[in-house]
């Protein structure tokens, strides 16, 4: 077997593979089920055309290509954060689920007491009972 044989053959499979991936990553984009889902679906799909433009600068010897998947990484990256921002503006994260900026989903409040207060006192401080 000759090298050139190899990155053929090698080529061929990553781009079988890479095909495959794509069809379940499209499929990830429509059908959801929540917005989070479809963005991470959508930056997968940028990394499935950068290993595309990969096996192509292979496949044919153009380093230029390189350029170009390094890019759309950048690029893609960029999205990804634009949408993560997005979403958390809108404070949906999934299905009846609404996340207040910089928490978790958001659960039913808590009522304090009176243990609870006490405990949750910072440890340098002293109150009335300190002095």
């Amino acid at each position: 077997m000759t090298p050139e044989l190899i990155v053929e053959f090698a080529s061929v499979v990553a781009i079988v593979i890479l095909v495959i991936a794509l069809l379940m990553t499209v499929y990830r984009v429509v059908v959801g089920p929540t917005l989070p889902d479809r963005v991470i679906a959508l930056d997968m799909l940028v990394g499935i055309v950068i290993g595309f433009i990969a096996v192509i600068a292979l496949r044919t010897g153009y380093t230029l290509y390189i350029d170009i998947a390094i890019a759309l990484g950048l690029v893609g990256f960029l999205a990804t954060v634009a949408f993560a921002r997005f979403i958390l503006a809108r404070g949906c994260v999934g299905e009846g689920e609404r996340v207040e900026a910089g928490r978790g989903p958001s659960k039913p409040a808590k009522t304090k007491t009176a243990k609870n207060v006490k405990a949750s006192k910072p440890a340098g401080s002293l109150g009335k009972e300190g002095k």
